[in-house]
């Protein structure tokens, strides 16, 4: 069974960096999009940083010129570089795999990480 394994979070100040990593195992299958997504208590679970299949990219406002997404070329990790930390950013983050739909009938799968707490100190 696929699963996916994010590491990298921590306890940082502002200002600072941190780089997520989320590690995918098991038959995926072809990947649609690649994301980050992040939830704090009483809040729902925004999208913060996505890459498709082709490679585009898309960022939620509030962390543009601020984080990266990338991947590796067999799409199997995918990472969330995050510079100029903010306490607002403080949040669990949890990476998301969505794969392609390819027959009716056939839905794509959807993969979520076990999250992992970033938290920004002011």
């Amino acid at each position: 069974q696929v699963q996916l394994v994010e590491s990298g979070g921590g306890l940082v100040q502002a200002g600072g960096s941190l780089r997520l990593s989320c590690a995918a195992s098991g038959r995926i299958g072809d990947v649609k999009s690649m994301s980050w997504y992040r939830q704090t208590p009483g809040r729902v679970r925004d999208l913060v940083a996505g890459i498709s299949r082709g490679g585009r990219t898309n960022y939620a406002d509030s962390v543009k010129g601020r984080f990266f997404i990338s991947r590796d070329n067999a799409r199997t990790t995918v990472y969330l570089q995050m510079n100029s930390l903010k306490p607002e950013d403080t949040a669990v983050y949890y990476c998301n795999v969505v794969t392609e739909t390819v027959a009716v009938g056939m839905s794509g799968m959807e993969y979520w990480g076990e999250g992992t707490q970033v938290t920004v100190s002011s």
